[in-house]
């Protein structure tokens, strides 16, 4: 039966244009010297004596170049006289499974094989104590026993859900990630209004108990290209990941239509962002009530698919008005529902109006856009929120574009199906 009126489903979609969005372009030509540099500093190298046990944090973010610089962390361990292994550091992710975080390691190559040593997953944790507001911190069992130093290996971002001088990065990964499915699930009992706070009483606790000896900082910049790798040293972890957090916010990328009818997105995923999507780029969020990056106006936003690596891990589904058959066909429920009854945000799940295909999708969302004239529409297309270098946009932004010396007219784009 259809979903919209003969008119409506007839309706002609105006033709898109392909715009490119000027970003700074800075980045590591050279990404394994950058970190065979880190360890070539007397303060981290120092810190790894021979026969040590190592165990290296790895989490499920698509962060660029992520098996290149794991690999290289492996190998100057190896050089220095360490026996590092890889360990799983992804809270929820991964449907909260031993299997299903090795599944999202290997999506991204980083096997045994690749890597030369082993590489692990576990939800064996300990209570190390409870954080002044008696929020439960976890952290990993063999980390606390049976390991003679901890690296987290991760990236410095903003994060999706709160907003503080410390966010995504190697202490969210001691405190979520190396707390494994049940820390993650204790932790964000934190409100998301005192969350920062949470993050960094918990990263103290762990830091006086596990064997924390570093952590390996990664940064890109807006077309996600490896902007910096860092080794900050424990006792420096929280003040140095505020300072990164700042060149963070310098680098990201932007969408810079200011007003936009519909949003179409090609693909959200865990791989892109934790929520699916970046709100601090969409100005879109069922939890963020502030954002420090400019963000557009959005009236209604269809999304098309999932990425592959989310593994059917839909989460952030929920901000969309529309969807298509083929990403309801996708989703892995079991995956989806752990991560989001671990982060205590349902809507996040919810599945939105689903919709035939991509075309039929922009049509609903034209139908229901409100005060809005019909013959000139305001729509943009993205990949995703990781890749803004290339958008794509309707006729009637055409002006916006030549009016802005950051967006360049690449030329006609193909249609939405």
């Amino acid at each position: 039966m259809p979903i919209l009126l003969e008119e409506d489903a007839a309706r002609p979609l105006p033709p898109m244009y392909r715009v490119r969005q000027h970003f700074k372009q800075d980045h590591l030509e050279d990404v394994e010297g950058a970190v065979r540099a880190q360890f070539a500093r007397e303060e981290i190298r120092s810190r790894v004596k021979p026969g040590m046990k190592v165990a290296l944090g790895v989490g499920s973010r698509g962060i660029r170049n992520l098996s290149r610089i794991v690999k290289c962390v492996v190998d100057e361990l190896k050089q220095l006289g360490a026996e590092p292994f890889i360990l799983g550091a992804m809270g929820s992710h991964g449907g909260g499974s031993v299997q299903g975080q090795l599944q999202v390691l290997h999506t991204y190559g980083i096997t045994d094989e690749a890597m030369g040593v082993p590489v692990r997953a576990s939800n064996d944790v300990e209570l190390l104590g409870e954080t002044s507001r008696g929020i439960q911190v976890y952290f990993d069992k063999t980390c606390l026993e049976d390991v003679d130093l901890v690296i987290p290996i991760n990236r410095v971002k903003l994060h999706t859900d709160f907003v503080d001088n410390i966010q995504s990065g190697m202490c969210k990964m001691l405190v979520i990630g190396l707390g494994h499915h049940r820390g993650c699930t204790a932790i964000h009992q934190a409100d998301f209004s005192y969350f920062g706070d949470t993050l960094k009483e918990a990263t103290r606790l762990i830091l006086s108990r596990a064997p924390v000896g570093f952590g390996v900082a990664i940064m890109e910049n807006a077309y996600d290209q490896t902007l910096l790798v860092e080794a900050v040293p424990a006792e420096r972890m929280l003040e140095r990941e505020a300072e990164l957090l700042e060149i963070c916010k310098q680098n990201m990328p932007l969408l810079m239509i200011p007003d936009i009818d519909v949003l179409v997105v090609d693909q959200i995923g865990k791989d892109i962002s934790g929520n699916g999507f970046d709100p601090n780029i969409l100005g879109k969020s069922l939890l963020l009530h502030e954002f420090v990056l400019p963000v557009p106006k959005i009236n209604r936003m269809v999304l098309l698919d999932l990425s592959e690596a989310t593994h059917g891990n839909a989460v952030g589904i929920g901000i969309f008005d529309i969807t298509t058959r083929k990403v309801l066909d996708q989703l892995d429920m079991e995956s989806m529902y752990a991560n989001d009854i671990a982060l205590g945000c349902l809507d996040d799940c919810k599945i939105p109006l689903v919709a035939a295909d991509g075309a039929e999708a922009v049509r609903v969302a034209i139908t229901v856009l409100r005060g809005n004239d019909p013959s000139r529409l305001k729509i943009v297309r993205i990949r995703d929120t990781l890749h803004l270098g290339e958008i794509q946009v309707s006729e009637d932004l055409l002006d916006v574009v030549e009016a802005d010396p950051r967006l360049e007219l690449l030329g006609p784009a193909d249609p939405i199906v």
